[in-house]
């Protein structure tokens, strides 16, 4: 198999040379928000992860995951429906998200206070739910990490009436380096295959959690973080740290 052709060999070297690239271009950019993730951990503050679609992957990295910060919370237009009562069919529909209000529902069913951050993660960084979301956010005076695609949010238009994108409202921006349209191979005769936003995306998190564990732990501030709840005593030590967040952090079956 040729390492020109459309391949998985030709994928690993692909991505792996982004991801490399990566590391080191957004090195400040992580710094900045690894500082925003800090702030709010030592301001008894949520960290508020919101994503749709595949976007959704990196908010699970952000919120309720073994080795993360105990402080999060994933929102999602499923809570329409878990928390805020309407109809499941409502799911039904693909173009809910280009809904006008859904976000400002979505942000009430949360209840945030105002030292909580908000993580807005989408690769367009233009769909209605989203920008309206970070709109919302920035009206209730919350800052705003997004992590999105410059390369993709600056070929298309936007889609809010505001005219705005989600870069246009974060506090920090951390480019997560895939391609117009994500996918990083051409196919002959057109076309593309292979998404690289989860991969970048997740690095992008973790090394801004890593980032602000080391500020707190240089500040002799221990991180709050999660232990695998499939070690002895893993759930029942989560149980303790998540007391200190009582009805501010949603842990759900998924």
């Amino acid at each position: 198999m040729s390492d020109e052709s459309v391949s998985a060999r030709r994928f690993v070297r692909e991505s792996m040379t982004v991801l490399d690239r990566l590391t080191e271009s957004a090195r400040d950019d992580v710094a900045r928000a690894a500082e925003l993730i800090a702030d709010c951990v030592r301001a008894d503050g949520v960290i508020q992860a919101f994503g749709t679609g595949h976007s959704q992957a990196m908010v699970l990295e952000v919120a309720g995951r073994a080795g993360g910060l105990v402080p999060t919370n994933r929102l999602s237009i499923a809570d329409l429906v878990l928390y805020g009562g309407a109809a499941p069919g409502v799911l039904d529909d693909p173009l809910l998200e280009r809904e006008p209000g859904v976000a400002a529902r979505i942000y009430d069913l949360a209840a945030p206070r105002t030292q909580d951050l908000f993580v807005i993660i989408s690769n367009s960084g233009v769909n209605n739910v989203i920008v309206e979301m970070a709109l919302h956010a920035k009206e209730q005076g919350h800052r705003i990490l997004a992590i999105t695609s410059l390369a993709h949010t600056r070929a298309v238009p936007a889609g809010h009436a505001s005219g705005r994108k989600l870069v246009d409202l974060a506090d920090v921006v951390l480019d997560n380096a895939a391609p117009r349209g994500d996918a990083l191979l051409e196919l002959p005769g057109g076309g593309a295959v292979c998404a690289l936003s989860t991969l970048t995306g997740v690095m992008l998190v973790q090394m801004a959690v890593a980032e602000a564990s080391a500020q707190l732990l240089a500040a002799g501030e221990r991180p709050p973080v999660y232990v695998s709840a499939n070690v002895p005593g893993g759930f029942e030590g989560n149980l303790e740290l998540e007391k200190r967040y009582a009805g501010r952090i949603r842990r759900t079956a998924s």
